[in-house]
């Protein structure tokens, strides 16, 4: 748990990439492998949830940014987790 809140709390960036790698993985199954994936569509449900998660970790560092106390995370990233998971199942199985 302290590495996934050394990676992403406080880093909107890195958050922003996950969200892009899910969109990059959305254009290549759709486009270069079609037959692989069967709803690559699940990807894109994924990479809004992470996006808007690094638009809240912006806002949550540009407003308050002495707060190390963040129980907002206790929803958050099970909510991302489950999501994540069940994105990635539902684009390859």
């Amino acid at each position: 748990m302290q590495f996934l809140a050394s990676l992403f709390v406080a880093k909107p960036q890195i958050i922003g990439l996950v969200a892009l790698a899910f969109v990059a993985g959305y254009l290549a199954l759709r486009f270069m492998a079609p037959g692989i994936a069967r709803r690559p569509a699940s990807l894109l449900i994924a990479s809004t949830a992470w996006g808007v998660y690094a638009a809240w970790e912006w806002l949550v560092l540009i407003k308050t940014p002495e707060a190390n106390i963040r129980v907002d995370l206790l929803l958050l990233w099970p909510v991302l987790a489950i999501l994540t998971v069940w994105a990635l199942y539902r684009a390859f199985r």
